[in-house]
């Protein structure tokens, strides 16, 4: 995996480490020590505002300030060029983190007590990422992929919620005889072309595929893959007459009405859905990917893991802020509002709409994003959304293949 390692592209990365200046946050005239507190997620701001003002309150010396940018990810890599990383990074654990977290971005916290709380699944997939033992990052919240379902309408056609694929075909079919579209498909946004694939693709081929394609050893035109892509292809004639034309926005609002029976999607568009319909019966369920419904696994990763800069000179301060955020009330009040799961051992979600995926939680049952493993200069969703359009799966997997292998001669 020594080929791997990643560089931040067009910035000399070994000079700005080389060169790398202590945080712009600090001791101020007010006597109180300020950290800034960088996070990616514009639906989480409001509920980081709450828990932020709580510490602030709770620790009158110090001053912790949210940062939350559109295209925050741009926006993080462009201030470590300029040596101006913020004290405290929250992101998600994406290709983005790999990059940083094998750059001695992030300072290693290893040995911190409170790491013995942590879900060690997702502690691994943060390894998994970097290929690094180092801890760079503490798992806070994760999210899940799968099949949200209208109960109302799956009790009205007396249908129950599918184990394996070829139950869920089934349901699809009987679903689409009875004039009720299937899925509400949005494949306008090429991103949530990529979500069945995230389910298909660590269940099927397995997260070690992707790990074995980083050194080289594996193929996308292995016919381990050709099962995900057609897969991929078997639930768009269960679609609307116009997939391709529907954006996540849509989708919200029309599952929210009882337009479809099924919506591919995650955990996070749970509470747009009920802002269109706060009375919509919402089950949801993994995506039962093979015939072996034991073998089947949730996708669920790192929606937002907590990051300190190795530059801040004010570690302690840092730690006590993250030490808060994992306290058991402050993260069930988390993932409450964001209907997410904590990486936080003992802290149950308790929505009613996600109470069939808590088996998989308790049990283990956990396999990671497939596209955290994607180099994001690959441009997977819009090689997805092309191939979804176009039904050539042989051509996408060898575009696939020769893509990643670009940008990975690039990295070496």
């Amino acid at each position: 995996m020594a080929k791997w390692i990643r560089r931040l592209g067009a910035a000399s990365l070994l000079g700005v480490l080389l060169t790398l200046t202590a945080c712009g946050s600090g001791q101020s005239a007010d006597g109180k020590v300020h950290i800034e507190f960088f996070q990616n997620k514009p639906e989480a701001k409001g509920s980081f505002d709450k828990l932020i003002a709580k510490f602030n309150e709770e620790n009158p010396d110090i001053v912790v300030t949210q940062t939350n940018p559109p295209d925050a990810e741009m926006v993080l890599m462009t201030r470590v060029v300029k040596s101006d990383v913020p004290d405290i990074i929250g992101m998600g654990a994406t290709d983005t983190y790999s990059v940083l977290g094998q750059s001695g971005i992030f300072a290693d916290l290893a040995g911190e007590p409170f790491l013995d709380r942590i879900n060690p699944r997702y502690m691994q997939m943060l390894n998994d990422l970097t290929g690094q033992e180092a801890i760079n990052g503490i798992p806070y919240a994760a999210n899940a992929d799968g099949i949200m379902y209208n109960r109302a309408i799956f009790e009205k056609l007396n249908l129950e919620v599918p184990k394996t694929w070829d139950e869920f075909m089934e349901v699809a079919q009987k679903v689409k005889e009875a004039g009720v579209t299937p899925f509400y498909l949005t494949y306008k946004d090429d991103w949530t072309t990529n979500l069945l694939f995230n389910a298909l693709a660590p269940n099927i081929a397995g997260i070690d595929f992707f790990l074995e394609r980083r050194d080289n050893k594996v193929s996308f035109e292995d016919p381990v893959m050709q099962e995900v892509a057609d897969k991929a292809l078997a639930v768009l004639p269960y679609g609307t007459n116009d997939n391709f034309g529907r954006t996540y926005a849509d989708g919200n609002r029309a599952f929210a009405n009882g337009e479809a029976a099924m919506y591919i999607q995650g955990s996070w568009a749970i509470p747009e859905i009920r802002k269109a319909n706060a009375d919509i019966d919402l089950g949801f369920f993994a995506t039962p990917t093979g015939d072996d419904a034991e073998a089947n696994k949730l996708v669920s990763g790192v929606d937002t893991l907590l990051a300190v800069a190795e530059s801040t000179e004010h570690r302690e301060e840092s730690m006590k802020f993250i030490e808060f955020l994992i306290e058991d009330e402050n993260i069930a009040q988390y993932i409450k509002e964001q209907t997410a799961f904590s990486a936080v051992e003992g802290i149950d979600q308790n929505d009613p709409a996600v109470a069939e995926l808590q088996p998989y939680f308790d049990s283990g049952r956990l396999v990671d994003f497939a596209d955290h493993y994607i180099p994001a200069a690959v441009q997977l969703n819009s090689l997805v959304q092309e191939f979804l359009q176009r039904g050539d799966a042989d051509a996408f997997l060898k575009r696939l293949d020769s893509e990643w292998t670009k940008v990975a001669n690039r990295r070496s």
